[in-house]
């Protein structure tokens, strides 16, 4: 009689699923997993290592490219621990945009991960809804620094510069006509907090629009209900944060719980799952959105009533005006010791962590009181989540295996650095 062997194949990272670059090594008994070992490594640019041979400004645009799907908030990690090490105040005006920030980036990501996490599971008309959404956020991005993904509009001390007072307009072409650009230009004839006021209006309507495509779909329900469950204690232990413990029913959120910025000023609810499964982590991160929207909106009051600096008065940090550095000698001098040199960080060591779409999102400085870190550490949320893959598809079905890789949400950006 036939000896029963286990056969072994590689998921990835060619695999659509594998979100780029997981190699997964899947040990098969026939078509059940019993064993998942991830290779990582493949995306690995050195960031930690960069940061040392970059002066602290120079690091800032790294931040961007580490989880690629939410720029802005790794960015806001990397300028809290900066301003731990410097004692630095930041003005409201400015803690308030970064807020509004990094929620709006908190719905890029959660639309990114929908639309793809449907799309592994076999929905196909949900990618096309979330991008929808995601081009309006991207012309946020787009407006304030320049860029529609890598913004490098945070600040140590701040922001880069204040919202804009306009909204750049589509222009008649070939392809569209007046009329059709006249609608589209709609919502765009005031400044950048009119459009995004008028998204935060319009934007249940659209989260509801992803919900009766999926929430009770029985196809849905089939490929997620009790897949990749995790219990509050097991998800505490193996260190998971963010939308991961929260569906395991673990009420953690460091924007309650260690508020940072002007968090504690805001009225928001934090969703909890129940059972700990790809479909609790799907409806923890619905919520979530409504609960961003719920923070941008009052950022958006905010703002409009209270004028004011977006970034600190200390020269040594933030750049002079244009206006000051033509006409005083001394602005002069800081703008080219800042571009030249850089700031020098008192020496000493800091942690900071945000609340980012994926989990906890910390940055762990050195500093020996030169312009460049010393050491830097990053803490990568994903990079805790990957390490239970094994835990958490052993004995499900390959294709079950596609739904909690799409259920963590990984980018390996953030887990190679």
């Amino acid at each position: 009689m036939a000896e029963i062997k286990n056969y072994t194949l590689n998921l990835g990272p060619q695999h659509p699923a594998a979100h780029g670059v997981l190699r997964l090594v899947l040990e098969l008994d026939g078509e059940v997993v019993q064993r998942a070992d991830p290779h990582i490594g493949l995306l690995h640019r050195a960031t930690e290592k960069l940061a040392e041979s970059k002066t602290f400004i120079q690091s800032l645009p790294y931040m961007d490219r580490l989880d690629y799907v939410s720029m802005m908030c790794n960015e806001h990690a990397y300028c809290l621990a900066i301003e731990k090490l410097l004692k630095l105040d930041v003005p409201l005006r400015a803690q308030y945009i970064r807020v509004m920030f990094s929620e709006i980036t908190r719905l890029l990501n959660h639309l990114l991960w929908l639309g793809c996490h449907g799309f592994d599971c076999g929905a196909m008309n949900i990618l096309i809804y979330c991008f929808r959404e995601r081009e309006d956020l991207f012309d946020m991005y787009e407006a304030v620094s320049g860029a529609r993904m890598h913004a490098a509009y945070f600040r140590p001390g701040g922001v880069y510069r204040d919202l804009p007072a306009s909204m750049p307009q589509y222009q008649v072409s070939k392809i569209k006509n007046a009329k059709t650009i006249a609608r589209m230009n709609e919502n765009r004839q005031g400044s950048l907090l009119d459009f995004i006021d008028d998204f935060t209006k319009r934007f249940p309507g659209l989260v509801d629009e992803y919900e009766t495509l999926l929430t009770d779909n029985r196809i849905w329900k089939q490929r997620t209900v009790g897949i990749g469950v995790v219990t509050p204690e097991r998800a505490k232990n193996l260190g998971f944060t963010g939308a991961m413990l929260r569906g395991s029913g673990v009420e953690w959120d460091l924007r309650k719980h260690q508020p940072y910025d002007v968090y504690d000023k805001m009225d928001f609810d934090i969703p909890v799952g129940v059972t700990g499964d790809c479909y609790d982590r799907y409806l923890v991160r619905i919520e979530e959105m409504r609960q961003s929207n719920r923070i941008i909106e009052q950022c958006v009051a905010w703002l409009r009533a209270n004028p004011g600096p977006v970034i600190t008065s200390n020269h040594k940090v933030a750049p002079p005006s244009r206006v000051g550095m033509k006409s005083s000698m001394e602005e002069l001098i800081h703008h080219f010791k800042l571009f030249t040199e850089g700031f020098h960080v008192p020496e000493g060591e800091a942690y900071s962590a945000v609340e980012h779409p994926k989990g906890e999102f910390g940055i762990y400085l050195i500093s020996d009181g030169a312009n460049k870190p010393f050491r830097m550490k990053i803490r990568a949320p994903g990079f805790a989540h990957l390490a239970a893959m094994d835990e958490m598809v052993r004995g499900h079905m390959i294709a079950d295996t596609v739904a909690v890789i799409g259920t963590m949400d990984i980018v390996f950006g953030e887990i190679d650095r």
